[in-house]
């Protein structure tokens, strides 16, 4: 059967460069990785050509002389000593090497020196007021997590004794194993890539080197902290397995949403609805500040629904800085609702005694309208 293309196996163009070609090998080799497809031929058989042909292209004089030939640039003996790469299996047994160039870090799995691992990382979730975002303050959380074990000081050995160097993998963490034509590694089964086995497990961890408790730790809320905010305490998360380094904690800020005030920022707004009179009048009225005071807003007559007074200074502060962002209060006008007869005649009577001019807006609107709609029947 007439061997394909080595650019459409690898499923690039023939302008491809080093990255991309290095990109294509790396996702179909782990599509069609034996350990993925066992049993089956058609998938060997595709690793295979994948090897092949990566290993021509990725050397630039492999590539020129495949460029110019083709395939029989390595027929016969055709490039360098050795058969070259058109040989077959047995002509390019440096795919392991390729291989493991490719794919040694993630081979090597969980392989850390002496058995050391890093603990992983925790995540707590910590909801505060938009008055304690506003102040600042410290509080104390309880976190369970994994404490390094007092008894083998993490090592995970019985005191006096101590880790022995893994017999199957030799301390490597990594073993060969043989699949079809190829050599490819595999996380040692013995030691589970930590190159070190405990043969006398320490009694109070079982080997871990490490407890499970819970732990009580201060946390600095800085004044002006936004919803969503991480705050990372290094080195606070759970033990490192046999005395590797600790992981971080990392702390997720939500704020619980207000009775009063929506938060935009470093400002603060602050809806607040005035009766009719008072909007036709006008007025005052008192509002709270999230400082916790209080600020008198006055009300000009004729304010119409929409109308925002800006109080300078009175929102957030902004973090890591000495200003603060504005409070905007929003005025809502109320229609008057369940009214009276008595009500309804005052009204009645106010509504006789208007003029164009008492509702600008809408006397504008509807002559527009009006002129809008003759426009259409002239047409």
């Amino acid at each position: 059967m007439a061997k394909r293309d080595y650019y459409e196996v690898l499923g690039v163009g023939r302008e491809a460069d080093e990255k991309a070609l290095k990109s294509a090998f790396r996702k179909m080799a782990m599509q069609y990785h034996p350990d993925r497809n066992p049993g089956d031929e058609e998938a060997e058989h595709r690793f295979k050509e994948i090897g092949e042909a990566y290993e021509v292209l990725r050397d630039p004089q492999k590539r020129a002389a495949y460029d110019r030939f083709g395939h029989q640039a390595f027929e016969n003996g055709g490039f360098g000593r050795g058969g070259g790469a058109g040989a077959g299996a047995a002509g390019f047994g440096s795919f392991s090497d390729i291989f493991d160039d490719i794919f040694g870090e993630f081979m090597a799995g969980g392989r850390r020196s002496g058995g050391r691992e890093r603990g992983s990382d925790l995540r707590y979730n910590l909801e505060v007021t938009l008055e304690e975002a506003f102040n600042g303050k410290t509080v104390e959380i309880e976190v369970p997590t994994s404490v390094t074990c007092d008894v083998c000081s993490g090592s995970g050995a019985k005191p006096g004794s101590s880790p022995t160097t893994c017999p199957t993998c030799r301390g490597a963490g990594r073993i060969r194993a043989t699949q079809g034509f190829f050599q490819i590694q595999q996380t040692c089964p013995t030691c589970h890539g930590r190159g070190t086995v405990i043969s006398d497990p320490c009694n109070k961890c079982s080997g871990s080197g490490r407890l499970s408790e819970r732990r009580t730790l201060s946390v600095n809320i800085p004044a002006g902290i936004e919803d969503g905010t991480r705050i990372r305490l290094a080195g606070e998360g759970e033990a490192g397995l046999r005395g590797g380094p600790a992981g971080d904690l990392y702390i997720f800020l939500s704020i619980k949403p207000h009775e009063f005030f929506q938060r935009d920022g470093a400002d603060i707004f602050c809806r607040v609805p005035v009766s009719f009179t008072t909007a036709a009048l006008g007025g005052q009225f008192e509002v709270p500040t999230v400082e916790g005071g209080r600020t008198r807003v006055r009300v000009p007559e004729g304010t119409q629904t929409g109308k925002q007074f800006r109080l300078k200074g009175k929102g957030m502060p902004i973090l890591r800085s000495r200003n603060f962002g504005d409070m905007y209060v929003q005025i809502v006008v109320e229609t008057p609702q369940n009214l009276s007869r008595r009500q309804r005649e005052i009204l009645e009577e106010f509504e006789k005694a208007q003029s164009e001019d008492n509702n600008p807006e809408s006397t504008g609107f509807f002559a527009r309208v009006k002129d809008f709609l003759e426009s259409l029947g002239d047409t």
